[in-house]
């Protein structure tokens, strides 16, 4: 039987509230070259050599793709104990190799695993060792990405602002080295605050859930034939597992940068570009003026 939502006068379905058709495939699309072409008219692109507008237009087909595969993939994950595992690990790899590239481009971006890692699995664990979530893949799934997906978006934020601050603001970490700070703790007192930026955009989203937005799990839930409090208990659950999970991504992204161990290569004086490439430059050495 289909599961119905009342509200008001107006009864509401999955299969009617969003139909799958014609129509809104020419919507998406429609949508999809509007905002590549905005950032396009208004050049909203870090550098000369980075199209944002084509980012969008990559970005809208591979969600598209992705989405039709993993539909597909879900189907076969929820049926063993083996295909959830192999999908969990897929999802975690896919969201560390996301993040580290964002982050840095030299060989420390897979230590962007450990944030990630961080934050998940003890929630993911103390959610199956107190039976709230079954392992089954049809609830474990669904969870564990919403998890892996905040813990991706907070490291990245919080690795990038990090790292951007320590780069710009060079010459106060070497003066509270001189003042008799550590290095990890010189480091610590620059990168913290713009790191803890991060946290700002799930923390404005729990204070304004049902004020502002209602979220996905909830009308979810709704709209699967749930009852309004239970709809309301799992939405709190997956707010303040993210908030739990972001904090602890936050906290170690942060030590990996301030004890040096996440980094980005130092700019080459000659050339603008990172050292790690100048191995492959041939920087000639001017000649002394004859006599």
């Amino acid at each position: 039987m289909r599961q119905l939502l009342e509200v008001g006068n107006v009864t509401l379905s999955g299969a009617t509230l969003v139909p799958a058709n014609a129509t809104l495939g020419v919507l998406l699309a429609a949508l999809l070259l509007g905002a590549a072409a905005v950032a396009g008219w208004f050049h909203l692109d870090p550098h000369p050599h980075k199209s944002r507008a084509r980012e969008i237009l990559v970005a809208g087909f591979r969600a598209a793709v992705q989405l039709a595969v993993v539909s597909v993939v879900i189907a076969w994950a929820v049926k063993s104990v083996r295909g959830l595992l192999v999908f969990l690990v897929v999802m975690f790899v896919v969201a560390v190799r996301t993040a580290g590239r964002r982050v840095t481009d030299n060989h420390t971006w897979w230590l962007t695993a450990a944030p990630i890692a961080a934050g998940v699995v003890p929630v993911v664990a103390a959610l199956l060792v107190t039976g709230l979530v079954p392992l089954k893949g049809v609830a474990l799934i669904p969870v564990t990405g919403i998890l892996i997906g905040g813990a991706l978006t907070v490291t990245v934020l919080a690795g990038r602002r990090a790292l951007d601050e320590l780069s710009q603001r060079r010459g106060e970490v070497e003066a509270a080295m001189a003042l008799g700070l550590s290095n990890r703790d010189a480091r610590m007192e620059i990168a913290r605050p713009a790191a803890s930026d991060a946290l700002l955009p799930g923390l404005d989203q729990t204070r304004t859930v049902g004020l502002v937005t209602l979220p996905g799990a909830f009308v979810g839930m709704l709209l699967g034939g749930a009852g309004p409090v239970r709809a309301g208990a799992v939405q709190l659950f997956v707010l303040i597992a993210l908030m739990a999970v972001q904090a602890i991504a936050v906290a170690v992204t942060l030590e990996l940068v301030a004890r040096h161990h996440l980094y980005r290569p130092a700019p080459d004086v000659h050339t603008g570009s990172p050292r790690k490439a100048r191995k492959f430059l041939k920087v000639p050495t001017p000649s002394r003026p004859r006599e």
